[in-house]
């Protein structure tokens, strides 16, 4: 797995959009058992603080140190430094297995084989993500032109599998059709270029030219908010659930 968030980790903190109530209410209905769950990939811990309201304990990896410096910190949550594709876990340990936003940076084979080890039988295991920001039919032309033209060439090749909406990934699972949810919040344009920055190819952009390239973004759409303080975003969210049989 790619890290590429540990020298943003704190932008990530705080700009990142969190994943909808509505999504874990479904998730809690798929679920046979909540004694124990693993969020790998966990980040800043967010979808591991609302499994902690679900579950007995939960187990959050990731292979960011400077991630798990800020995760959100329970009682019933504990964090460790681990690969996705190689863990301490014992056997038949897990209830549910959330990845958010992380699962195309792994290598599926061996991550799945993992899975399968460490997850009890019909054990619900959910890849989740978000798509594409969406904002206004005009922002939006100037957002996707950056990020397909601007910063295009500079995006991980797994980015991928996000614009595929996670259709494409490979998912040997008892699949579990679901609703469609979206993340949707209302943003000042500090948040919005906040999180455009915590965008990998915006740092793989920086790094190679020696300039930020969303300072020009951002002088092209501070006119959307002249006369209003917020605007309305949302995010598809991207999922894939099932069982493991």
């Amino acid at each position: 797995m790619k890290d590429n968030f540990s020298s943003q980790s704190e932008l990530y903190a705080k700009y990142r959009p969190h994943y909808p109530n509505d999504f874990f209410k479904f998730l809690d209905s798929t679920l046979t058992s909540k004694n124990i769950a693993w969020d790998c990939g966990t980040g800043n811990g967010q979808v591991a603080y609302q499994l902690s309201n679900m579950f007995t304990k939960v187990y959050a990896t990731d292979i960011s140190d400077a991630q798990l410096k800020h995760a959100i910190q329970l009682e019933n949550i504990e964090y460790t430094l681990q690969p996705a594709e190689r863990t301490n876990f014992t056997e038949k340990s897990f209830d549910c297995i959330t990845i958010a936003q992380a699962i195309h940076w792994f290598d599926f084979e061996l991550f799945y084989k993992e899975v399968k080890r460490t997850a009890k039988k019909n054990a619900v295991i959910a890849a989740i993500g978000y798509g594409r920001i969406e904002t206004s039919k005009d922002m939006d032309h100037i957002i996707d032109h950056f990020y397909q033209h601007t910063i295009g060439s500079f995006w991980d090749k797994e980015r991928r599998y996000i614009d595929e909406k996670y259709k494409t990934i490979p998912f040997p699972f008892e699949e579990i059709k679901t609703p469609d949810f979206a993340i949707e919040m209302n943003w000042t344009e500090e948040q919005l270029i906040g999180y455009i920055n915590t965008w990998s190819a915006v740092k793989h952009y920086t790094k190679q030219n020696g300039m930020n390239p969303v300072y020009k973004l951002q002088s092209m759409i501070k006119p959307f908010w002249e006369n209003q303080k917020e605007i309305k975003v949302s995010f598809p969210l991207l999922l894939r659930m099932g069982y493991v049989t």
